[in-house]
């Protein structure tokens, strides 16, 4: 009797410790597979996000040299075109983030801000000059700089910072619902991430 009852009881051991390994193993399997498919997710949300804008204006430049303790004057001014072309991206493979398997928690660290590209095409118009105040290359590299300016002020004006935050979203969005759906949790900036909507509210720096 008492070998009977040792030999159920050593079986029944048995029997758990294989459950318990072979249970072990498919939840390390699993959750190594779950891992691999975010950081495959995350790889595949790493690339250039880009939004683009055309922009028009017409500049007048002008500019007076006073000559001769300022009893004569030399002047020079051109009518300036410029078609502009703005880009406004983010280049998600700067995303950081973190994986912790033992708490299935994906981490983003940091989101890169946005950045900003002008390419105008500048021509010139009307240009008039005195003899003694012709267009030199500081006046070329000056209305450039103007032109910058004022299509970093019409970018600020427009929607296209909007639309390139709305795209950057509508990626980091793929990580959340893959994450959601294997049971993880998705945060950032020590805040945990509970829906799309609440994505989409992020204040980016």
């Amino acid at each position: 009797m008492y070998r009977f009852i040792a030999g159920v009881i050593l079986t029944l051991v048995i029997v758990l410790a294989v459950y318990f390994i072979t249970n072990k193993n498919q939840e390390t399997q699993e959750l190594r597979y779950n891992t691999a498919l975010i950081q495959q997710q995350i790889t595949q949300v790493g690339k250039l996000v880009v939004t683009e804008g055309n922009f028009s204006q017409v500049v007048s430049y002008k500019n007076t040299r006073k000559n001769y303790f300022d009893i004569f004057s030399a002047n020079k001014k051109a009518l300036v075109i410029v078609n502009a072309k703005v880009t406004v991206g983010y280049d998600l493979r700067q995303i950081q983030t973190e994986i912790d398997e033992a708490a299935k928690t994906v981490r983003i660290l940091k989101i890169p801000p946005p950045e900003l590209n002008i390419y105008p095409d500048i021509e010139y118009y009307d240009v008039t000059q005195d003899y003694f105040n012709k267009f030199e290359a500081k006046d070329y590299n000056k209305i450039k700089s103007s032109v910058n300016q004022l299509m970093e002020k019409k970018i600020q004006e427009s929607n296209l910072k909007a639309n390139a935050k709305e795209r950057l979203l509508s990626e980091l969005a793929k990580i959340y619902i893959l994450t959601q759906s294997m049971g993880w949790t998705l945060t950032y900036e020590e805040g945990i991430i509970e829906s799309v909507e609440e994505l989409n509210s992020l204040e980016l720096k």
